[in-house]
């Protein structure tokens, strides 16, 4: 019936880079987003997380949010469009120099928390994403971290896929920019009928049984739609689908989701194949 990506944000949090959390995700994804660093992640975090990434032949994108650790990016800022493009390229481009030293290539680029959300609707948010991205997608000012026993490898930033809410209008800019998008849902989060994200604000915003998160999967791969929060199914069209790296019982869900897409006949695959291994 067709390939799926199934992708999850990473390298957020230390104990589960390090605890064995993300290797027992690995198995199940076709793509990582790493933190880069401003809402959550380091160095170490980032190097970690690319070499498992590797070693399971998933491809690697880069994870950007609000610089706001205290509120893990999901509290909205009010920055100028200039503001957020400097950001944006600072940590894609910090995030591929860490990659570049592993021989490894940025595939994707997806926004974090209230950024991501906030630039689903408003499109001179979504326009600051892109040309941050665009900036680094030029190679400007990128010098990668050697890292040891590795072979430098130049970045190649000519096909870097853009992901975003399917059906909101930040994919509408991103290819006005030049890129090529990916439309995200979302197997562990349930939606309002108008194809928002429920906020967590809310007790059931997260789906947290892996059976009820996989079955979402597959009718977002099959059906192209979702049970919104009133009962009433909404069209979803997405050719990735998310599962949250912090959400209690990650490993899991993903496992459940990889699985029954593979019984309903869909095969997960990354958006971008070709991506390089160990």
């Amino acid at each position: 019936m067709g390939n799926m990506d199934l992708n999850c944000d990473m390298g957020e949090i230390p104990e589960h880079v390090t605890g064995g959390t993300q290797e027992s995700l690995m198995p199940h994804l076709t793509s990582v987003n790493v933190a880069c660093g401003a809402h959550a992640g380091d160095e170490q975090t980032m190097r970690a997380t690319i070499e498992q990434a590797l070693r399971f032949h998933v491809a690697v994108g880069a994870h950007p949010g609000y610089a706001d650790r205290a509120h893990f990016g999901r509290e909205p800022l009010h920055l100028s469009q200039n503001e957020i493009a400097d950001s944006v390229f600072a940590q894609v481009r910090t995030l591929a120099g860490v990659a570049a030293a592993y021989g490894a290539t940025i595939t994707h680029v997806k926004t974090h928390g209230a950024l991501y959300n906030q630039a689903a609707r408003d499109p001179e948010i979504a326009r600051a994403i892109a040309d941050g991205v665009a900036r680094w997608r030029t190679g400007a000012g990128c010098r990668p971290v050697r890292a040891p026993n590795r072979r430098r490898s130049p970045l190649r930033t000519k096909d870097v896929i853009m992901v975003g809410l399917a059906g909101s209008p930040m994919l509408d800019v991103f290819r006005s920019a030049g890129f090529p998008v990916a439309a995200e849902a979302f197997a562990d989060r349930r939606y309002e009928p108008d194809g928002s994200l429920r906020s967590r604000k809310f007790d059931d915003a997260l789906i947290l049984d892996p059976a009820e998160a996989a079955a979402q999967a597959v009718r977002i791969a099959q059906r192209g739609s979702v049970i919104a929060c009133n009962g009433a199914e909404i069209p979803i069209t997405a050719q990735t689908i998310c599962i949250h790296g912090d959400t209690p019982n990650a490993p899991q869900i993903a496992a459940a989701a990889a699985a029954s897409l593979r019984e309903a006949g869909v095969t997960p695959r990354a958006l971008a194949p070709d991506h390089p291994r160990l």
